[in-house]
């Protein structure tokens, strides 16, 4: 039976969702806050700001109103940014309430909530209420939008704690170039997609100031240890750090020109602003927000998280990058384990 479904954000990562699901025989309502990306997509069946030289499906519909676009879907994707996740689950709640209308909950953003360090689906369970979701879920990985629309192939996880969710979403979104796993690790999934963003800053603030591999495998390796130390005080489980959305996304967020979260990290260290990059991005970085969050939280929960901490000063004190990498080098040594 086909499934309707609505994808909620129309940047990169959104529209390219949109677009598989709806190759995989699903029908896709694609909804943003901006009434000219809607008719622009609508009108050319492209999203040229976010997704360049590409064409979209005519059966998928844009909408700019948000009642219409999730009227009655079995599915509701969030792709919007973190930081206004909350907002818009806020509106699609007051909606389901108002038609009595239940549905599965997806989330495809990363990051951390700033103020509350809630993760996504924590958000998400409380803003939507419990007789208006079957189900939430998390999908994350190594997934670069601009490779997924060529269709390279891509591997990524779907985690609930609802496992007949999972297997659904699993078979809504897997194809011959777009695999899914499913998890029960709710916890470990969304650390590392949100924490992930922060190396990536790191790895791309190397790469401008001109240091090479080793540099970066050191940054990426000793990150994912931060990653894994916060992610397993609540509870995850250390094996998710391993996986697709632990070292998968770390290595594909980390090294890709397409990541705009390395792209923000090599602009700051060639020497621009954090609020030059930003206004240059043009897109939500984050990276920015969640260097923040993390930072924040790993000092209330007394996680040990240098790299993090580091790239925090960088971001919010206008530390000097080459001097905070001195800083970390010169450290008192000690195990790597432990």
């Amino acid at each position: 039976m086909t499934k309707e479904i609505a994808v909620l954000g129309a940047g990169s990562w959104g529209s390219v969702l949109a677009s598989v699901l709806d190759e995989n025989g699903s029908h896709v309502r694609l909804w943003s806050y901006n009434e000219k990306q809607v008719a622009q997509f609508n009108e050319t069946h492209t999203n040229p700001k976010y997704i360049k030289n590409y064409t979209f499906s005519e059966s998928i519909t844009a909408y700019h109103d948000l009642a219409a676009a999730i009227d009655g879907v079995d599915y509701i994707l969030f792709v919007v940014p973190t930081q206004v996740t909350r907002s818009v689950a806020r509106q699609v709640a007051a909606i389901l309430k108002d038609r009595n209308h239940s549905v599965n909950i997806i989330h495809a953003s990363k990051g951390i909530e700033e103020k509350t360090y809630l993760r996504l689906s924590q958000v998400l369970s409380e803003e939507i209420d419990p007789e208006n979701r079957q189900s939430i879920s998390v999908l994350s990985g190594p997934s670069q939008a601009e490779d997924v629309v060529t269709h390279d192939i891509t591997l990524v996880t779907v985690a609930s704690d609802n496992q007949r969710a999972a297997s659904e979403i699993q078979d809504l979104f897997m194809n011959n170039y777009f695999r899914v796993y499913t998890s029960d690790d709710v916890i470990g999934v969304e650390f590392g997609a949100a924490l992930k963003n922060i190396i990536a800053l790191g790895a791309g603030a190397l790469y401008g100031l001109g240091y090479k591999d080793n540099a970066k495998a050191a940054l990426m390796t000793r990150g994912l240890a931060e990653i894994s130390r916060l992610g397993t005080s609540f509870g995850a489980n250390p094996l998710t750090f391993i996986g697709l959305s632990g070292v998968g996304d770390i290595i594909v967020t980390a090294t890709s020109t397409n990541s705009r979260n390395w792209r923000a990290g090599n602009e700051l260290g060639r020497g621009e602003s954090l609020e030059a990059v930003i206004k240059n991005m043009g897109m939500v970085i984050e990276g920015v927000a969640t260097t923040r969050a993390a930072y924040e939280l790993s000092k209330k929960r007394g996680v040990e998280m240098p790299i993090t901490s580091a790239i925090y000063h960088v971001l919010y004190d206008g530390a000097d990058i080459k001097e905070t990498i001195n800083q970390l080098m010169t450290r008192e040594g000690r195990s790597e384990i432990g």
